[in-house]
């Protein structure tokens, strides 16, 4: 059996054995944090659906009212006009097919790629090294798009992608433990909107089946499944 530090198992014995509002459980993580560094806090939802079937598929972007304490380092592969417009809209590294050739090479300076659609043929070579990382630019998510300069300026906001795993798990960042306690449960309610709309049709039986909120070292906090459902629009 793995053992758990004392900090850990301190906070821990501290956890109630019952589910919580998120009003309740984010002050509790925010109390519950021991780690030096700011932690990250995350959400985690575990759905009734059968993520093998495509038309149960869960994905989706948002963006955070109140972002996620830190600016992503934004990269975008596009031509001509569009090179401006990324960069008036305050993209990192900017560039055509060039850009593709030095990934290849090794170079992972970047944390968003944004792409128009007149570059996929080039990026799509990149699919095995951004893929796995959840990097490759997607039309469904916003980053192959005309619109570039929305495009970075919601990522540079705290724009959030969140997908299904293969087990039926999605897990979500909302900000920061350092953040006031309003501006984290309104991150996490506007994520749990996001996730309660993005239910496919083909999903029978109960949607939510649960949810945790937890920050990067502390323990899980189960969060009230029927008030998560109640958020239905």
């Amino acid at each position: 059996m793995r053992r758990v530090g004392k900090k850990f198992a301190a906070a821990r014995a501290q956890v109630p054995d019952k589910s919580l509002l998120l009003e309740e459980a984010v002050p509790l993580v925010q109390k519950l944090k021991y780690a030096k560094f700011d932690e990250t806090v995350e959400l985690t939802f575990r759905l009734g659906v059968d993520p093998k079937h495509a038309d149960q598929m869960v994905r989706g972007t948002v963006v955070l009212p109140h972002g996620l304490g830190k600016t992503k380092k934004v990269l975008v592969i596009a031509g001509g006009e569009k090179q401006k417009e990324a960069q008036e809209a305050g993209a990192d590294t900017v560039g055509g097919e060039e850009l593709v050739e030095k990934i290849q090479g090794g170079w992972m300076d970047f944390e968003a790629v944004v792409a128009t659609p007149d570059m996929m043929r080039a990026v799509g070579k990149l699919g095995k090294v951004l893929g796995p990382r959840g990097l490759m630019p997607n039309p469904k998510t916003g980053t192959v798009t005309q619109d570039i300069g929305k495009a970075v300026r919601e990522i540079k906001a705290g724009k959030v992608e969140f997908r299904v795993d293969k087990t039926g798990i999605v897990h979500a960042p909302v900000g920061k433990v350092s953040f006031a306690t309003p501006s984290l449960v309104e991150n996490a309610k506007v994520l749990v909107e996001s996730i309660i709309k993005a239910k496919p049709a083909a999903a029978k039986g109960k949607y939510v089946k649960s949810v945790t909120i937890c920050s990067t070292m502390g323990p899980g906090i189960k969060v009230d499944t029927t008030s998560i459902e109640a958020a239905r629009r």
